[in-house]
C-alpha cells in the first residue's frame, strides 16, 4: 500500500499508538497484565451512580441527542450551561459564543496545534513552545506534516512530600520552568502545558502561570492550557491552585477524568475567532461533535453536581490511592535509588532512576514481556533539543496509579524486581 505524506506520518511508531496499544492489548488478554501504564480513569463508584442516574432521567432526551447532529459547535444545551456554569463561579463574563466541543481532547490538540503552528502562507515556519517538558505523550505526532515543537528542559527542586495524614516522606522532586533559557522569538507560534501535567502530575505555580500568559501576550501568541486533569473538573489537584482566563487564553477541558472517557467529548474555552475556526475544522473533519457526552454533563453543570462529584468523590479518591501507591513504592523500592516527583494532581507518578544503567526503553520492554505496562521517559520530551543524549528522560517512566489496590501491588513489586535487577 502506497500511502502520502500525510499517510505515512499518521501510521509511523509513535508514543500514543504505543500507550493506546498496550492498553487494548490488556483488556483483551487472557494472562493477567499489571496495566500502569494507560491513562483510563479509575472506577469510582460514587461517579458511576450520578451518572447512570442522569442517563435514565435523559429519556427521549437521549434519542434527541443520539438522532440528531449539533452544530460544528457543538450541542447548544451544554454550551450555554457551561458558560453559566464557568460565570458563576469564576466571573469570567463569557457566552456559548467562547466555547466549542470537539471529539476529545486529543482531536483538540490535533486541530490547535495545525492551526498555530507548522508552514505558513508566508513562508515562515512556527513552533508550539512547550515551557517545560516532560510534556503529554499524545502531543508529540499530531502535526499534519512534520513536528513543530520546542521545548524548555526543567530546573528540578529536591523536597519532601506530606501526606493527606500529614506524615512527611523523602526522596522527591519537583521541576520548575527555567524561564532564562525559555526559547521565546517569533518562531514561536503558541505556548502549550498542561496542569497538572500529564506524566508527571506537576500543578506549575500561579506565579508561573502568570508569567507565561505574559510572555504569550507581550508576543501576541494564544496560551494554550490542557485542563484534562484539572479544574474545574475533574479538579484532581491536591495543593493551591487559581483557574484564570481571558481573551489570549485557549483553555482545553474534558469529559474523560471525570469517568467518561468512551463518549469522547473535549471542550475548549477560547475567545470567538478561535472557537470559530475550530468549528470550521469540526464541520470539515467531523461533521459535527458527539452529544451524548454534553447530554449527560449539562444537567451535572446546571445544578453544580459536577462541582460536587469534583471535590467531594473524585479529587478524594485519587488523593488517598497516590498515597497508597507510594507507600507501597517506598517500601518495594527501599534499597533501590529512587525519586518521585512531588505528586500535585492528575492521575500519574513520575519516577525517576538516577544513573540507571539500561534506559527505561529497554525497562518498558522487559517489564512488558513479564506482564506489567509502563510508560518509558523518553515518549514524554517532544520539541528537547538532542534527546538521545538527554540522560535525564532516559531514566524516567510514567506509572499511573489509577488501578486496583491488587494491581499496584503486583505492579510494582515487578518493576522493582527488574529495577533492582538493572542496577545490579
Amino acid at each position: 500500500m502506497i500511502l502520502s505524506k500525510f499517510g505515512e506520518k499518521m501510521t509511523q511508531k509513535s508514543g500514543i499508538l504505543q500507550l493506546m496499544d498496550d492498553l487494548g492489548n490488556a483488556l483483551q488478554s487472557d494472562k493477567p497484565i499489571n496495566m500502569l501504564g494507560g491513562g483510563n480513569p479509575a472506577v469510582i463508584p460514587a461517579a458511576n451512580r450520578i451518572f447512570q442516574q442522569v442517563f435514565q432521567s435523559l429519556g427521549d432526551g437521549f434519542l434527541h441527542s443520539a438522532g440528531n447532529y449539533s452544530t460544528p459547535q457543538g450541542d447548544k444545551a451544554f454550551l450555554l450551561a457551561l458558560a453559566d456554569f464557568l460565570n458563576r463561579h469564576y466571573d469570567w463574563n463569557i457566552s456559548e459564543k467562547n466555547i466549542a466541543l470537539t471529539n476529545g481532547s486529543q482531536n483538540a490538540f490535533f486541530c490547535l496545534f495545525n492551526l498555530f503552528s507548522g508552514r505558513y502562507s508566508d513562508g515562515s515556519s512556527k513552533n508550539i513552545l512547550l515551557p517545560l517538558a516532560p510534556e503529554y505523550v499524545g502531543y508529540a505526532d499530531v502535526h499534519t506534516e512534520g513536528n513543530y515543537f520546542v521545548a524548555g528542559k526543567p530546573g528540578i527542586e529536591l523536597l519532601d512530600y506530606t501526606t493527606a495524614a500529614g506524615e512527611v516522606v523523602d526522596g522527591f522532586f519537583k521541576y520548575h520552568v527555567d524561564f532564562a533559557t525559555l526559547p521565546i522569538d517569533d518562531s514561536i507560534g503558541a505556548i502549550c502545558c498542561s496542569r497538572p501535567t500529564n506524566p508527571t502530575g506537576n500543578v506549575l505555580t500561579d506565579a508561573e502561570m502568570a508569567k507565561l500568559a505574559r510572555l504569550a501576550s507581550d508576543n501576541n501568541i494564544p496560551l494554550i492550557v490542557d485542563n484534562a486533569y484539572g479544574m474545574p473538573f475533574p479538579s484532581i489537584i491536591f495543593g493551591d491552585a487559581t483557574l484564570t482566563w481571558d481573551s489570549n487564553t485557549i483553555m482545553c477541558l474534558s469529559l474523560s477524568k471525570i469517568g467518561l472517557p468512551g463518549l469522547r467529548t473535549g471542550i475548549v474555552v477560547a475567545n470567538e475567532a478561535v472557537i470559530q475556526a475550530l468549528s470550521s475544522l469540526n464541520a470539515i473533519v467531523n461533521l459535527a461533535p458527539t452529544r451524548l457526552g454534553a447530554a449527560i454533563a449539562a444537567p451535572l453543570l446546571q445544578d453544580d453536581r459536577m462541582k460536587t462529584l469534583a471535590e467531594e468523590h473524585i479529587r478524594p479518591f485519587y488523593r488517598q490511592k497516590v498515597d497508597y501507591a507510594i507507600r507501597l513504592l517506598k517500601e518495594a523500592f527501599a534499597d533501590i535509588p529512587l525519586k518521585i516527583h512531588h505528586p500535585e494532581g492528575a492521575i500519574f507518578l513520575w519516577l525517576w532512576f538516577p544513573e540507571l544503567p539500561i534506559t527505561t526503553f529497554e525497562l518498558y520492554q522487559q517489564l512488558k514481556s513479564a506482564g506489567t505496562i509502563i510508560l518509558p521517559g523518553e515518549y514524554f520530551f517532544p520539541g528537547t533539543d538532542n534527546l538521545a543524549a538527554y540522560r535525564h528522560a532516559h531514566e524516567c517512566i510514567r506509572m499511573s496509579y489509577a488501578q486496583s489496590d491488587e494491581t499496584l501491588q503486583k505492579g510494582i513489586a515487578q518493576m522493582a524486581e527488574f529495577v533492582r535487577r538493572a542496577y545490579a
